[in-house]
């Protein structure tokens, strides 16, 4: 009788409507600017989540993610950039010196968030949620270094992770990104 209950729920709890698969929308972060942001204000857009650093050998991919957001906002693309401090100290600086070089020197609108932990014992919870397949559903493994890119789909899923060293622009990414725009 137990299994035939466990079942019976299992397949309830299937094809119920209101069963979602984990996304990131369950977050609220802070903003440089050092205001609350309720991921839920994404809905319905591909996202690329990154963490950056200003003192890295991939800074300069800055660039590539301005130019990028512009070019697909208007279809519905979000860039999150989540600087930290994990990779030999390479992001230093505060809130106001972090949005100040980007604005300075890369001419960043996307939007930017506090610096958080994206690995170890103090991870924040949204790099423990994007790094942990048991969690978010579908992707695995902690963030190598700076610059590592993870997709988002319109329903808040997380579908991939690109390298650090891998460009937004890299055709694996685009085309990613322009079946997500499709769906």
């Amino acid at each position: 009788m137990k299994i035939i209950a466990i079942v019976c729920l299992s397949i309830m709890a299937y094809l119920s409507p209101n069963v979602t698969s984990p996304n990131i929308y369950q977050f609220t972060m802070t903003s440089i600017e050092g205001k609350p942001v309720s991921l839920k204000k994404y809905e319905g857009k591909v996202m690329i989540i990154v963490n950056t650093a200003s003192k890295c050998g991939f800074t300069p991919q800055y660039a590539d993610l301005e130019k990028f957001y512009k070019q697909y906002s208007g279809k519905g693309v979000a860039v999150l950039g989540f600087p930290a401090n994990n990779f030999m100290h390479q992001e230093p600086g505060t809130s106001e010196d972090i949005k100040s070089f980007c604005e300075k020197n890369y001419g960043v609108t996307f939007d930017m968030f506090e610096k958080i932990e994206v690995k170890g014992k103090d991870i924040n919870p949204l790099y423990d949620f994007l790094t942990h397949k048991a969690k978010n559903g579908n992707v695995e493994g902690d963030v190598s270094w700076n610059f590592q890119k993870f997709v988002i789909n319109k329903k808040g899923e997380v579908v991939a992770t690109f390298s650090p060293k891998t460009s937004v622009y890299d055709a694996e990414v685009v085309a990613l990104v322009q079946k997500l725009i499709k769906e």
